[in-house]
């Protein structure tokens, strides 16, 4: 099965940009404030054609948004993608507590019914080991 991304699915670009290290840490510095590109580029040891796709993958995906100041072009975060990111996960974190919730429940009760055969059957394998021997 073969499943395709259209340019107005935000959560997938979202999510995709998010894949990479090197976007992730550019977010992380644009949380700071805004930023140039070179000032982005600074930390990381690749070329400047690997950090401009870099930069337009994260604003394809709006991230991030860049706009020119003079000569220089100041990139900045856009929360509402992440928002809506956090949004999604925010969902599924809930399922997933209240399923392991019910989980314990439920293995909390196994664990008593076991305990309580187990006492009843020690306490009658002693009562008749006792009653044996007179």
């Amino acid at each position: 099965m073969t499943t395709t991304t259209s340019s107005n699915d935000h959560l997938s670009l979202t999510f995709a940009a998010l894949a990479d290290p090197t976007r992730r840490a550019m977010l992380v510095r644009l949380g700071q404030g805004p930023a140039t590109v070179s000032e982005l580029a600074q930390p990381f040891q690749i070329s400047a054609p690997a950090i401009s796709k870099h930069i337009k993958v994260l604003e394809k995906a709006g991230l991030i948004t860049r706009e020119k100041e003079a000569q220089w072009r100041r990139c900045r975060i856009e929360a509402q993608r992440l928002r809506e990111a956090n949004e999604f996960i925010e969902r599924y974190r809930k399922f997933w507590e209240d399923s392991f919730d019910r989980l314990e429940l439920y293995l909390q009760k196994l664990q008593a019914k076991d305990t309580l055969p187990e006492k009843s059957a020690k306490a009658g394998a002693a009562g008749n080991i006792e009653g044996e021997g007179i």
